[in-house]
């Protein structure tokens, strides 16, 4: 069975190809596979277990050779008709006024095919900039439009937490978000705080979101009442991360239970919350909802 190799290829994308030629690869080596349109500049980016890790299926295509220095140098010329070519793009937007965004553009290793992707909000019609563009580099030219996620993926940087995007490192494919995740996490609702580089929700508002409902499932509901050592409490607000509740008392006072302190439900009596209420006698003080229980019984005359 022949070795399958992880290469990294343009931009973020990382495909699985046969080494079925049994050619001696090591990390970062600059290889020459093939692809759907035919050859692709790439490097070796994982090899042996951690392929193995990984699980691919359906590899197909293979790697053809080990790059050359002609292949290098044909890839340092393929890099500068893209700076090329992007400039000259986005001349010919700004010229025909098209509502269009250009990301990114990719060159053929054979050079046989120039494609050019962009974002826009609706469709363009871009028929006579493709004319332009062919007029101007003598080959195939193709225009891809995509999702401002997707432009996100493709460019790469560096998100809030500090670290790469998870679209353009780890992350397959895109999951929905959406605006209720963050409510459920207690989030403040400010823009510019969970929002990514792209403009969207954050993908990592859905990470944890399943342990967030876990928690405030658990958790009594806004406007429950609690029977605690301090009487009868309403809760009025819920930590869901720190799995806490806030309650108002009678005398409007706010405080804090943490989760393992609260009794568990429905309702018990006094003292189950471990609030640390006691009576002068040791026992626990009753609650204003407590019954009276009345006066000592007399004993009876034994005379």
């Amino acid at each position: 069975m022949s070795e399958i190799i992880q290469v990294a290829l343009r931009g973020t994308r990382r495909e699985f190809f046969l080494n079925s030629r049994n050619l001696w690869l090591t990390l970062r080596d600059a290889v020459i596979v093939q692809s759907e349109h035919g050859e692709s500049f790439g490097r070796v980016h994982l090899k042996g277990t951690l392929v193995e890790l990984k699980r691919p299926r359906n590899v197909s295509h293979e790697i053809i050779r080990r790059a050359t220095e002609e292949d290098l140098d044909q890839e340092d010329h393929n890099r500068e008709l893209e700076n090329e070519s992007f400039d000259y793009c986005r001349e010919r937007i700004a010229l025909r006024e098209l509502p269009m965004d250009l990301s990114e553009t990719e060159v053929a290793f054979g050079r046989n095919r120039i494609t050019f992707y962009f974002s826009a909000d609706h469709r363009v019609d871009f028929r006579e900039l493709v004319k332009d563009l062919a007029a101007k580099f003598r080959t195939r030219i193709e225009l891809r439009q995509i999702g401002i996620r997707d432009q996100a993926k493709r460019l790469d940087g560096c998100g809030p937490c500090g670290r790469a995007f998870c679209c353009s490192t780890w992350l397959k494919e895109f999951h929905p978000v959406t605006l209720k995740m963050a409510r459920e996490q207690q989030l403040a609702l400010n823009p510019t705080k969970i929002s990514g580089a792209c403009g969207r929700l954050m993908c990592c508002l859905a990470y944890e979101l399943a342990q967030y409902r876990d928690s405030a499932e658990r958790l009594p509901a806004i406007g429950t009442k609690i029977r605690t050592g301090q009487g009868e409490v309403q809760v009025s607000r819920t930590e869901t991360y720190q799995e806490a509740v806030w309650v108002r008392d009678d005398e409007g006072q706010e405080h804090r239970i943490a989760y393992a302190d609260l009794p568990p439900g429905p309702y018990h009596k006094c003292g189950d919350c471990h609030c640390g209420k006691r009576g002068k006698n040791g026992g626990h003080e009753a609650s204003g909802d407590e019954p009276d229980p009345g006066p000592d019984p007399v004993p009876p005359d034994t005379h």
